[in-house]
């Protein structure tokens, strides 16, 4: 039986969520030359650079922007197969800084899970946030992001799908129906 997809959120309404979202980073982390960006592999990369456009924007701040790979810290590698790791970069040091991870979907909390971890092999910041393009619920750890671009009720069995530009060659959201 084929899937359906249904569009959650056009480009156009993610990048209005976009800056929203950078509004809301802006608006909670005061001093922003304590403030980083890092984006969680694959498509959390992006976002953060999208977001750190609109900070760029909106307050004329040039905010530090890293990207971080989770593969060794995930606790599912025997679920999702062997996978090529990225290449973490993170060219400044997070101690005593306001880290916001960036990533697409938080679904069971296990990639953000995993994403701290790795931040504190990096450094010891003052706080870490957590900011996600789409929040789908049906978290089995307790761990909930900051700032949510949109609450998606899902069914466990349906997929979001995130695509961005430089990966996809388009932005949008969908939610695939089996």
């Amino acid at each position: 039986m084929p899937s359906e997809a249904i569009e959650i959120l056009s480009a156009e309404e993610i990048r209005r969520t976009m800056t929203r979202l950078a509004s809301e980073v802006i608006e909670r982390s005061g001093d922003l030359s304590q403030l980083v960006l890092l984006g969680v592999y694959t498509r959390g990369v992006p976002l953060a650079r999208m977001m750190a456009r609109q900070i760029e924007a909106l307050e004329q701040v040039t905010v530090p922007l890293g990207a971080i790979d989770i593969t060794f810290y995930r606790d599912d590698l025997d679920q999702i197969g062997i996978r090529t790791p990225a290449k973490t970069d993170i060219p400044f040091d997070l101690t005593g800084k306001t880290v916001v991870l960036v990533d697409d979907v938080i679904f069971k909390g296990r990639t953000a899970r995993a994403a701290l971890e790795a931040v504190k092999d990096h450094g010891r910041p003052a706080t870490i946030r957590l900011a996600v393009l789409v929040d789908r619920g049906h978290r089995e750890l307790p761990i909930h992001p900051d700032y949510i671009g949109k609450q998606l009720p899902t069914a466990s069995d349906e997929t979001v799908k995130v695509y961005v530009q430089d990966i996809d060659g388009r932005d949008g959201v969908e939610l695939i129906k089996p």
